[in-house]
Formats: C-alpha cells, structure tokens, sequence
C-alpha cells in the first residue's frame, strides 16, 4: 500500500470527492487504484482563520515503481500465538467490561470456551437500573455505572484514544467496527464510540463469543478462589444467594477499579497488591457553544464535531492538575457503586449533541496521602470522599455543585447562572472546598488559572463544578511477572482494576495480552 498525506480540505466534501482531490494532487490515474481507504483524519484548528481537516489515504495500485515519490507502508503484523497447552477445565474470566471481553474473544478465537463471570447485569438490563438510579436515586449495588456487562466505559463516552502503541490497537478498532462501531473509528485522530452504539455492540460481542463455545453467568460474584500448592483450583460463585465452585486452574482477573469487596478478598487469600497513585476532583461543566467558538473560531464553514480539549498544569509543589475523559455535548452521570457514596463521571452519545460539555478536573494523589501503609489504604482514601460527598449532598444522592465564582471565594452557592447541570437524579448547592482535601482545592484553584490563559472563558464564573470525580483509575496495582502472571499461578491479573490501563483500548488490549499469556504458558 502507498499512503498519501497531507490532504487538507477546507470545505464539507464526500469521501470519494476527498479521494478524487488525492489522486489528482498527485497525478495518479484513477484506473492504476485497486483499492483505497481512508487512513487517518483530524482537526487543524491552531489558526481561527484557517481551520481544516487533514487526511490521508492509503491506496493499492497496479504498479508502485510509476509513483515512488508516495510513502510506502508496512502492513501492522498482529503477533501469532500458537496454543503450547491443553486445559483440563475451562478457564474463567472474571469481569466483562473491555478487558474481560476482549479476553474472552482472544480465547474463543483460539478454540477455548471461556466462562465469564459477572456480577452485574447484561448490558441492557442493566441500562435499565442506570436509568432507574438517575430518575429514581435507587442505587443497585450490583449493577450500576461501574458494574455489569461492557464495564465502567459503557457510560461514558466510549473513547478510544490511547497513549499505549500497540499492534493490538488495530485489532481492537476493526473487532469493534465489526460488531457494529462506525467505520470512522479506524481512521479518526480521537475516535469514540459513544453510549448509545455501545451497548448494542457489546451485545454482539456476547453472542458471538457465546456462538463459540464461551458462556456468561450474570449476576454472579466471585467471592472467593481456590488456591492449592500456590496455585489457582477453582472459584467460588455467589447467584442469588447460592454459592457454587467452579473449578479451574487458569483465572483472568479483569474486575474494574470499583470492585472493592473483591480486592479485600483477593488480599486476605494472600494475592500480593500494592499501592498506587491515582487522581481525585471535581467535573466541571462549559456550554459546549462556547468551548466551539474558542477552539475552531466563527469564520469556518466546515461542519465541524463539537469541539475538545485536553489540558494540564504542574504546580511547584510537585502536584498536578490535569483534564481527563473529556466528553463534548455530554452529561454528568452519577457513578456510585455503594450505597451512601456519591461518585461522578462524564457520558456523551455518539451525537454529541448536548448544551453542555464536561471533563474531569483531576489532582494527582500519591500513597504519602493515604492514612495508613495498607495495599488498600487507596481505596479507603476515596471512599472517605464520596461518603463526605453523599454527605454534602444532602444523603440522598444529589450531587453537591458549586459555581465557579464561588469556589475561588470559599463559599456556599446560593444561585445557578447561565449553565445547567446536567447530573441525575438531582444536584445541592454546596462549597465543595469542605469536601476536598485542602492539595486538592489549592491545586485546581492555581490549574482552572492556568487554564484559562490556553482556553479563554475556562475560568467562566458561572461554570459549574460537581462532586466529587474519584474512579479515574485503581487505587491498587496487582504484581504480575513477564508471563503476566501474579504471585499466584494461574492468576492473570488485567485491565484497569489491576493497574495495567487507563481507558477502553487500553484495558482491551492488556485483555488480548493476557489471553494470549494463557494460552501459550
């Protein structure tokens, strides 16, 4: 294949006209291309007065000596694993969020039939106890934002951007496009997925892994495992109050960065955790309008996506304040997992089409923060959070905001300006300085600063910042060796609760990564 970069386009075109544009730059003849498809998009908005998409396409023509002058490309070469083992029972997979399902569809594609444990819902049942808690404030502890089928990224904004370079990512955009993603997530600097289309493909997903051999058991907790001469036996299975074990000698632990019960199980059995940084804030909400006008201006004539922004600032002191999981046109969704606790997170659809954009507004948090020296002293850092949250909140599940203005002056809001908040089942006006640790107040006073000078209007009196953002990221990292294995055989700890992702990409990446470990070890 021959890449051709740098196509710049200033005006709303087809992808054929696109394509068109290219092989004329470049005087390549139309009937020389045997196939062709986009590569990569993305935004140049540096300059208001001239911002355009950049493309580049890849085509496969007859004869590649008529155009050297092109870059020639290298197919992405996934890595081929062959099965060195065979398994007297079947291996178990603990989780069905990005890791646990990309796991289990690395092993079926393999001939293995998998069990895949999960302690929440299938993923449209369980939409509707998310539904329920936002109208209602009635929290399912077992099913919620954090748990259930497709994971913690279901309701969020489906983004798959990633800092990790793998050959996997590949894989994982075309499985996605093949479940039913929109195509352009193979090519688009920043794809995303969104809510609304995950759901559907995460139920394809599913039935294709089952047509293969694999089984789920919803509803099912893991509460406790099996360990024999250091070694994974089996686990044992909680569904609707009935306890089974299930035996096996292969364990991928992919339980999400909220599955506290299962951590302290996990430590008590003697699996070896450590602790680990994470961050801790607030969402803060814009008008998506104004964030629109900042970014691309108002001379463009381009249908342009709502726009983004990823912003960070490093204090002197040594802590930071970052954006993180930025969803334009989107919702500020209540996150809780336990009851009494309140948690936050950002959602957007595939439109994107919401009045408000939000971000989480995060400070980093080191175990030098924790009270105690504890492997899960993180855990209980946070948790402390949202119960003062729930607290503050007015203990029924509303969220306490405040105003920006407000928050910058130590003060209770009293009013709500020209933005809405867009958190169910209900928001408090509260001063979120009582919540937050002083660091954390002081280190996005001095970052929301900052970042008003890159983003004019970030620092706007009437945006709204609610609490409180704690699930960025797991408070614990599991050990794993070269193998990917733990201190105990046969357990393969994965994913973001274990400490190896930061997203959905990531997290179904190391999924693949370890299925692979197991079926060659």
């Amino acid at each position: 294949m021959l890449r051709i970069n740098n196509i710049f386009i200033r005006k709303d075109l087809s992808n054929g006209e696109i394509f068109e544009l290219a092989i004329k730059k470049h005087s390549i003849k139309k009937e020389d291309v045997l196939d062709w498809y986009i590569s990569h998009k993305s935004i140049d908005a540096r300059k208001k007065a001239d911002v355009h998409y950049v493309y580049s396409i890849d085509i496969k023509v007859k004869d590649e000596t008529k155009y050297r002058k092109l870059e020639k490309i290298k197919k992405t070469e996934i890595p081929f694993v062959k099965i060195s083992k065979s398994l007297s029972n079947r291996p178990i997979i603990v989780g069905a969020g990005p890791a646990g399902l990309f796991a289990a569809l690395t092993l079926v594609q393999n001939n293995l039939q998998p069990i895949i444990l999960e302690q929440g819902q299938s993923v449209k049942e369980r939409k509707i106890s998310v539904e329920n808690f936002l109208k209602t404030g009635k929290l399912n502890s077992s099913s919620n934002v954090q748990f259930g089928e497709g994971g913690a990224g279901t309701f969020s904004d489906g983004k798959l951007t990633t800092g990790i370079n793998s050959p996997f990512c590949k894989k994982v955009l075309k499985e996605f496009v093949s479940f039913g993603a929109p195509e352009q997530i193979s090519y688009l600097s920043k794809p995303h997925i969104g809510t609304d289309n995950l759901i559907n493909i995460i139920e394809n997903m599913r039935n294709y892994i089952i047509s293969k051999g694999g089984t789920f058991l919803f509803n099912t907790k893991m509460i406790d495992i099996k360990i024999i001469n250091n070694a994974i036996a089996g686990v044992t299975t909680i569904n609707n109050g009935l306890e089974e074990t299930i035996n096996t000698n292969n364990v991928i632990l992919a339980i999400g960065h909220s599955s506290r019960e299962t951590f302290e199980m996990l430590y008590r059995k003697g699996v070896l955790m450590e602790q680990k940084n994470f961050s801790v804030g607030v969402r803060i909400e814009h008008l998506q309008e104004w964030l629109n006008k900042t970014q691309y201006g108002t001379i463009t004539k381009l249908k342009l996506p709502p726009a983004d922004y990823k912003l960070a600032y490093h204090s002197e002191n040594g802590r930071s304040c970052y954006t993180f999981c930025m969803c334009p046109g989107g919702t500020v969704i209540a996150s809780s997992s336990e009851p009494n606790t309140i948690v936050t997170n950002g959602m957007s659809l595939f439109s994107r089409n919401g009045q408000n954009c939000n971000s989480a507004l995060l400070v980093n948090v080191t175990p030098n923060d924790f009270e105690s020296s504890s492997p899960l002293a993180g855990i209980y850092f946070q948790k402390k959070l949202e119960e003062k949250a729930f607290i503050l909140g007015g203990s029924n599940y509303f969220a306490p905001i405040q105003r920006m203005e407000d928050f910058f002056k130590n003060q209770k809001s009293k009013t709500i300006g020209c933005i809405n908040p867009t958190y169910q089942p209900g928001v408090t006006l509260s001063n979120l300085n009582e919540l937050l640790p002083a660091f954390v107040s002081e280190t996005l006073k001095q970052g929301i600063t900052y970042f008003d000078t890159k983003l004019p209007g970030f620092a706007n009196p009437d945006s709204l910042l609610s609490g409180i953002e704690s699930r960025s990221s797991s408070p614990v990292k599991i050990p794993r060796n070269e193998s990917l294995i733990s201190n105990i055989h046969g357990l393969y700890p994965c994913g973001e609760g274990a400490g190896y992702a930061g997203g959905i990409m990531s997290a179904a990446v190391d999924g693949i990564k370890c299925a692979l470990s197991l079926i060659s070890n």
